[in-house]
């Protein structure tokens, strides 16, 4: 259950109402303090729409911080999110083999992209010398900036949607239930 009320577009003040474009549960939490939102969001629109890093290493970063922290609401939203730009079935599957430690016939970006978001999750000073070096043989310094910026940033949405209590929202159920996160 959320811990924070879900406002809806007509709760708010004119000014505010454009925050709600998308009224998803995250945002609709989150509005509750609307500049806070409006912050959020523009970093949020930076890097889907702005960024320089490619689209499907993005999101496979951002579904490997969902993985990894057991984050179903970003999980389910990034699945969908991710077919957009190119993320398929494979591509979850694999995030799966990989965080096992398992061959998963990803490319070798992909790999050293998933490992790094890994590694941020755990902690923030977890990422490897090695993973670090890795990525800087296949990312420019800007690609690998906003890399590092995304991973982040998820990390701490993850974070934000598991103390607030964020449910998933019905739309959203069908990507979490045909790709489960792991029960342990």
């Amino acid at each position: 259950m959320a811990r924070l009320p879900y406002r809806d577009a007509d709760e708010l003040a004119a000014e505010d109402k454009p925050l709600l474009v998308r009224p998803v549960n995250l945002y609709r939490a989150m509005v509750n303090n609307p500049g806070i939102t409006r912050a959020f969001l523009g970093l949020a629109n930076q890097i889907r729409h702005q960024g320089v890093l490619d689209g499907r290493l993005r999101e496979l970063a951002i579904l490997q911080v969902g993985w990894v922290t057991r984050s179903p609401y970003e999980w389910s939203h990034h699945v969908a999110i991710g077919r957009g730009f190119g993320v398929t079935d494979a591509d979850l599957h694999a995030i799966a083999a990989e965080t096992r430690g398992e061959a998963s016939g990803l490319e070798p970006i992909a790999r050293a992209v998933l490992r790094a978001a890994r590694e941020m999750a755990e902690g923030a000073d977890a990422l490897r010398d090695v993973t670090f070096t890795e990525l800087r043989a296949y990312l420019d310094e800007p690609a690998l900036t906003e890399l590092l910026v995304v991973v982040a940033f998820y990390c701490g949405v993850v974070r934000f949607l598991g103390a607030a209590g964020i449910e998933v929202e019905p739309d959203y159920q069908p990507h979490l239930n045909a790709f489960p996160l792991p029960s342990d």
